[in-house]
């Protein structure tokens, strides 16, 4: 009997060993299934984390090759803007050269007919002074002109007045006084004349 309790000591001992290894064996499964489950979930996290993280990537990548594109197409805009803007300069300082260039001709022309204009006024002013002069000169010749004819119609009432024995006297050679009196109204009349005389 003894060997019998020692057979079935032995017997449960290494029955509960293998029990044990056994529960230990399922346990070691269970974890290591629970391992393989927990890596593989962290694996397809990681993986679709990968997967979100490329669709980021070529989200930027998009993103980064249309900025790139607006840049350079903002570059060309500022290349067009620029080269617009320096011919606007260059226009702008030509068509002020050319106004320059008018301006000048403009005061040149301006100092010239101011010139022919202060020319045209001095003689205009000699000739209203000529003109003013000739005037004076004129009335003064009226004036002489109207004693003029007065001495001449004097003449004239003189001679009409003259009769043939006035004339007969004053070729009277003996005393010669009517001869006399003739010779001084015609010099008298001759004076007349001449003092209506207009010098130039």
């Amino acid at each position: 009997m003894k060997t019998r309790i020692v057979c079935l000591t032995l017997l449960a001992s290494v029955s509960s060993t293998m029990l044990s290894q056994a529960a230990l064996a399922d346990t070691e499964a269970d974890r290591l299934r629970e391992a393989l489950r927990s890596s593989t979930a962290q694996l397809r996290q990681l993986e679709d984390e990968r997967t979100a993280l490329q669709a980021k990537i070529a989200d930027f990548d998009r993103e980064k090759a249309a900025a790139k594109a607006q840049v350079d197409a903002a570059k060309a805009e500022v290349r067009l803007v620029r080269k617009e803007q320096r011919e606007a300069v260059e226009e702008f300082n030509k068509r002020l050269g050319e106004r320059d260039e008018t301006l000048e001709k403009w005061k040149t022309a301006y100092e010239e007919a101011a010139t022919v204009a202060r020319t045209k006024d001095a003689e205009r002013a000699k000739f209203e002074g000529e003109a003013t002069a000739y005037k004076a000169s004129t009335k003064g010749c009226v004036a002489k002109n109207g004693q003029l004819l007065k001495a001449g119609r004097e003449l004239l009432h003189r001679y009409q007045e003259v009769t043939i024995g006035d004339t007969i006297v004053a070729h009277e050679p003996a005393l010669g006084l009517r001869r006399v009196e003739f010779q001084n109204t015609i010099q008298d009349t001759r004076d007349k004349i001449l003092d209506q005389k207009v010098t130039p």
